[in-house]
């Protein structure tokens, strides 16, 4: 079975001894007492300098659990000043009763039923009825993110999985996604693919809908008792998956496009068409999707509530169904109440109408992974658990990426020389740190691109469970797949509405 990932370096390297280059300047200038005791000669006062130095050096360099001391407080800061201005609530305009369905039914452009109305990093969204893509009566979904200033569209698609492949399929499957990553680079309009598979608990409605038009009325009395008892058995533990793939392009990138295109919505929609059918061919292609199918404003609101709620998506199923049958039942949800009714932050986990959720971002093992690593991660550990899955691709442009390898071979080089002057051993892994850079160059310089990868994984229990205990849960699952997982504690929110709502709102470009 082959291994992905074991050419991957850090997205920023250290400068020195670890450091980062902030890290490093804040030690410099916390030394500066220091340097200016030596220089006037006072012995006794260097002598409360130098520890008061090695303790602020601590406080700056010493991770825990992913983040320095300095960062914790002002993680700390941010949530107290968050809570006592409101911020870390919310509540719709449905359950405050200020929610307009406007005059027509399903209508989606009258009233505030047709604009999203949801908490946190998903405030500045705004969904549009695209037009009819070519050749189909569909009309996806344009999902404009004002906050940063994108536009999207998001596809519910159908895999077979990797579980019963070979390394041939499986090979063959990662040169699709390499392929498709670096026509990404080349065409230079996406800025960002995300895939999010979602495991949610299965009440049995579709198929219990599929049993009452197939089952056979001359079945024998043993096999009917079989089925039921093996129904009975199964339908609390039973779970099924449900897959996204959001293409993000970027507003400053398209914009002189899409004025010529017919500007507005619809401009930027004739632009984003010609990216998703690139994108759909290479998913149906050597991926081996069997199906992809961008959702409209009815489906992607159905896809925002059940990540939402995931209570609701039995009645939603049914609805579905009995909808077929009799046109004049409702189905579906308005975008406007997707959202949660009401929301709360915590420092460690975070609420949604009547579920809680914790998530975590996966780091990269330096070895690499094999492919289907992370199934273990999506699988629950109790019936009425959901986890959710985003991976984060954003193709780096081959000018940047020859700058930043080169930044990086030059701290790399000026780090070892350093070492080897202080008389510093140095470590296999800054040796092969070092292998991995120079292995990156010559791939870049023969013509393949640099992808930056994240993940975020959150895991959703009833709010009256435990969640701390299932957050636990999922952290040893990640560390059994051979991840090592970063509970983004402090910012719970922003990581459930990225790993859990396929709006394509991804990670920030930038940590801050």
């Amino acid at each position: 079975m082959s291994v992905y990932g074991a050419s991957a370096t850090r997205d920023r390297q250290a400068w020195l001894f670890g450091l980062t280059g902030p890290q490093f300047f804040l030690i410099l200038a916390a030394g500066f007492p220091t340097w200016m005791a030596i220089a006037i000669g006072q012995w006794v006062t260097l002598l409360v300098l130098v520890p008061l130095w090695g303790v602020v050096g601590l406080l700056i360099c010493l991770p825990i659990r992913g983040h320095s001391a300095f960062q914790w407080i002002g993680v700390l800061f941010r949530h107290l000043a968050g809570a006592a201005f409101g911020w870390s609530r919310f509540q719709s305009k449905a359950a405050a009763g200020d929610l307009d369905l406007g005059d027509g039914e399903n209508d989606q452009d009258d009233g505030d039923a047709g604009e999203a109305d949801l908490p946190g990093i998903l405030a500045g969204i705004q969904i549009h009825d695209g037009p009819p893509m070519t050749g189909q009566t569909a009309r996806p979904a344009i999902i404009q993110n004002h906050a940063t200033r994108t536009w999207a569209a998001t596809a519910r698609i159908v895999h077979p999985g990797i579980g019963m492949s070979d390394d041939a399929d499986r090979f063959r499957m990662g040169a699709g996604l390499t392929e498709m990553m670096e026509a990404a680079t080349a065409g230079t309009q996406i800025d960002l693919v995300v895939v999010q598979v979602r495991t949610v608990p299965d009440d049995g409605t579709e198929r219990a809908e599929w049993v009452r038009h197939n089952a056979r009325t001359d079945e024998p009395r043993v096999s009917a008792q079989v089925n039921d008892q093996l129904d009975a058995m199964t339908a609390g533990a039973a779970v099924r998956r449900e897959a996204f793939v959001t293409v993000v392009v970027r507003e400053d990138v398209i914009n002189k496009d899409a004025k010529r295109a017919g500007r507005g919505v619809i401009g930027r929609a004739r632009i984003l068409y010609s990216v998703l059918a690139e994108v759909e061919a290479r998913l149906t292609g050597s991926i081996g999707c069997t199906r992809v199918n961008w959702l409209d404003s009815s489906e992607l609101a159905v896809a925002i509530r059940t990540g939402f709620e995931p209570g609701d998506a039995p009645a939603l199923a049914d609805a579905a169904i009995h909808h077929r049958d009799n046109p004049s039942i409702a189905a579906g949800v308005p975008v406007g109440a997707a959202g949660p009714t009401h929301a709360s932050t915590a420092l460690r986990s975070y609420r949604h109408g009547e579920w809680e959720s914790i998530s975590s971002t996966i780091l990269l093992p330096r070895k690499g992974a094999r492919m289907g690593a992370l199934a273990r991660v999506l699988v629950p550990s109790q019936p009425g658990e959901r986890r959710a899955l985003t991976v984060f691709y954003r193709p780096v442009s081959q000018q940047a990426a020859d700058r930043t390898t080169g930044r990086a071979q030059m701290s790399a080089v000026m780090a070892g020389t350093l070492r080897e002057k202080a008389g510093v051993v140095g470590r296999a892994k800054d040796r092969h740190s070092v292998g991995n850079l120079h292995e990156r160059d010559e791939k870049l310089e023969s013509g393949r691109s640099l992808v930056r990868v994240s993940s975020a994984v959150s895991v959703t229990v009833p709010a009256e469970w435990n969640v701390q205990d299932f957050g636990r849960r999922l952290d040893a699952s990640i560390r059994i797949s051979g991840f090592t997982p970063l509970p983004l504690d402090g910012a719970h929110d922003a990581a459930f509405a990225v790993s859990a709502i396929p709006l394509g709102a991804g990670l920030p470009r930038k940590r801050r």
